[in-house]
């Protein structure tokens, strides 16, 4: 049974954009379930809008569009593809949860044999230092909105296209 701790959800709220910690941060959040996640969607390279990544990564990232889903749960799913400087394209079906500032990564592709469903899959921490920052990044470029997910998938695409964040 996962303990409920204010602290996570405060710095999400405040690392997140949240000008006001409402009734959402003070509710038990065992009740929260999951749904199942769809099938990962397939994605076009030509759709792809960028976002910024880590300051310090040579690498490239962006989303496409049209893999964008506000799930009942909260959760937002998408593909984001990550490409190397060498032109290596990586993809992966990741779900971001604002209100907690949490993101999992459901399946990687493989050019050679399509999706591989990630095993155990987990909730880990945007704010955690690893790898995957860019969740941190793409959360806060358009996503979230006052740690909950952005009013539409359209919403979403707009401030990605148009960033107010400067990393």
């Amino acid at each position: 049974m996962r303990r409920f701790s204010l602290a996570p959800s405060l710095l999400a709220a405040l690392l997140l954009g949240a000008t006001n910690v409402g009734a959402q941060w003070l509710a038990d959040p065992s009740d929260w379930k999951e749904a199942e996640a769809p099938p990962p969607p397939a994605f076009e390279l030509k759709r792809l809008v960028r976002f910024e990544g880590p300051a310090y990564s040579s690498l490239q990232f962006a989303v496409d569009p049209a893999t964008m889903a506000i799930g009942k749960d909260g959760v937002v799913r998408y593909v984001v593809v990550i490409t190397s400087s060498s032109g290596t394209v990586n993809a992966m079906y990741e779900g971001i949860r604002c209100v907690t500032g949490e993101f999992k990564t459901y399946a990687r592709h493989n050019p050679d044999s399509g999706w591989n469903k990630v095993q155990n899959a987990e909730w880990k921490s945007v704010f955690a230092t690893s790898p995957s920052q860019h969740t941190l990044r793409l959360a806060k470029q358009g996503v979230c909105t006052n740690a909950a997910p952005a009013s539409s998938v359209d919403a979403m695409v707009r401030e990605l296209k148009n960033p107010y964040f400067s990393p």
